[in-house]
């Protein structure tokens, strides 16, 4: 069967093949082991996935989002089919430039999923024919946050156990740069 990689056993192609290219979406600032354990159950599952690093005009960002797609890019080397970019707007009007009609998004908690239910609700209505797919976190990494670890990395905690070195160096770089205008 199509989709086995090297020494991997064959395997039935993902859902992917049914509906077009799928979509991770999310600010990532930082990405989180959390979010890489979606990213690689996400591939896995759908055959392939792009990572959409969203520009947040209503939100000040640690990262920049040329800083947030790199630090991506170097998190997710070694996963196989997955792909990162960025995108400005609304997530559907990218999926639809991008020809993907599925939507991944992980859940931690009933918090997460109801705020991505009306999420869901709401793409469908902008975009017919796009779909929302939810995966629960994995409970070994559902209490991470990316305002958890940027509190954490405020505070001088050691990250490593949350998120991938290339992050845990950027922010230790962070830390040591005086704030804008000082």
């Amino acid at each position: 069967m199509a989709g086995a990689a090297a020494g991997e056993p064959p395997r039935p192609p993902g859902i992917i093949g049914r509906v077009g290219r799928a979509i991770y979406p999310g600010t990532f600032d930082p990405v989180t082991l959390g979010h890489l354990e979606i990213v690689r159950r996400g591939a896995a599952l759908l055959g392939g996935l792009l990572v959409a690093v969203g520009v947040r005009v209503d939100k000040k960002t640690l990262f920049s989002v040329e800083e947030r797609v790199a630090l991506l890019r170097e998190a997710v080397e070694g996963i196989d089919r997955v792909e990162v970019a960025p995108f400005r707007g609304l997530v559907v009007d990218f999926a639809r430039a991008k020809g993907a009609t599925l939507l991944l998004r992980g859940v931690r908690n009933s918090s997460d999923y109801e705020y991505e239910a009306r999420m869901a609700v709401t793409n469908a209505r902008l975009a017919p024919g796009i779909e929302t797919l939810l995966l629960v976190a994995d409970p070994q990494t559902a209490f991470l946050s990316s305002t958890l670890i940027r509190e954490v990395a405020q505070s001088g905690g050691d990250l490593d156990a949350f998120v991938p070195p290339c992050v845990s160096r950027a922010l230790r770089e962070k830390g040591r740069r005086p704030p804008p205008g000082t």
